[in-house]
């Protein structure tokens, strides 16, 4: 696969680059998606060779599944509804743990037309889990409910490659390269 000019990372879509990133560190991927409702896990499954590295996806958008599904507490729901970093954290976390993946990636937001809760159209928590932990992005996207979904798919892959790459760099500069990977 091509690389960009300083040569780290494939050339291409941001689905392109995390599955080749994953595919070459013998990683697997599980997704957990509200507000984008499958749109991210079929923008990864469009790449050619993924089955070696995606292991599947949940769509939770109800909030009671957030809870049966993907493992999010209760309490946590309930206190702070479904549009929260904590949720999208712990969304990631329990698409990881119950598709048994080494990452997982997952979406919460409000895409719109109408605020939800009491949070504005556009905003967005997108959680990773992973080898190294977990994290979450907050995003205050404009525009309509289709922009919302693509850019926040977008985002949520540009998140998960720049934590494989900033555990690569760990790895790397603690002088474990390799260290982690199955």
């Amino acid at each position: 696969m091509d690389s960009d000019a300083d040569g780290t990372r494939p050339a291409g879509s941001p689905a392109a680059g995390v599955v080749h990133a994953l595919s070459e560190r013998h990683e697997t991927l599980a997704t957990v998606e509200s507000l984008t409702g499958g749109l991210l896990a079929a923008s990864i499954v469009e790449i050619a060779g993924v089955s070696g590295i995606f292991r599947g996806g949940l769509v939770t958008y109800a909030t009671d599944l957030k809870s049966r599904l993907a493992g999010v507490p209760e309490d946590l729901l309930a206190d702070r509804g479904p549009v929260d970093p904590d949720v999208a954290v712990a969304l990631a976390e329990g698409g990881r743990r119950r598709c048994g993946a080494d990452w997982g990636l997952a979406t919460t937001g409000v895409a719109g037309p109408e605020p939800q809760d009491g949070k504005p159209v556009g905003l967005v928590y997108i959680g990773v889990a992973g080898p190294s932990g977990a994290h979450v992005r907050q995003l205050d996207l404009a525009g309509g409910r289709d922009h919302i979904r693509s850019v926040t798919v977008i985002e949520a892959l540009r998140l998960l490659a720049e934590r494989i790459y900033e555990t690569d760099a760990a790895e790397t500069d603690g002088g474990r390269a390799g260290a982690g990977r199955r």
